[in-house]
C-alpha cells in the first residue's frame, strides 16, 4: 500500500485519482486521513485514497494501528482544503 498525498490537480483538474489499495486502479471516492504519532506531529495528516470496495479494508488497517483520524468523501476533502 502506498501513501500518496493528493495531487494539486485534483481540485477541478484532469488528473485521475485512484485508490491506494495495492493493485487497485479504481477511482477513489474516499480520503482516509491518518498520522503515525511516533513520526508525525499531532496536526499532520497523511492521506490514503480509497474506492468503495477498499474503504473498509484500508480503514481497518489504519484503525488497528491507531493511525486513522478521519474518513471523508474526496469531494468533502477537496472542499475543506481549497485555498490552503
Amino acid at each position: 500500500m502506498n501513501s500518496p498525498d493528493l495531487p494539486d490537480s485534483t481540485a477541478g483538474g484532469d488528473a485521475a485519482v485512484i485508490c491506494s489499495a495495492k493493485g487497485c486502479r479504481a477511482a477513489a471516492v474516499w480520503v482516509l486521513a491518518w498520522n503515525n504519532p511516533k513520526l508525525h506531529t499531532p496536526d499532520r495528516r497523511k492521506t490514503w485514497l480509497a474506492c468503495e470496495e477498499h474503504r473498509e479494508h484500508l480503514s481497518q488497517f489504519l484503525g488497528v494501528r491507531g493511525f486513522l483520524k478521519d474518513v471523508v468523501t474526496l469531494q468533502e476533502w477537496e472542499a475543506s482544503t481549497a485555498g490552503k
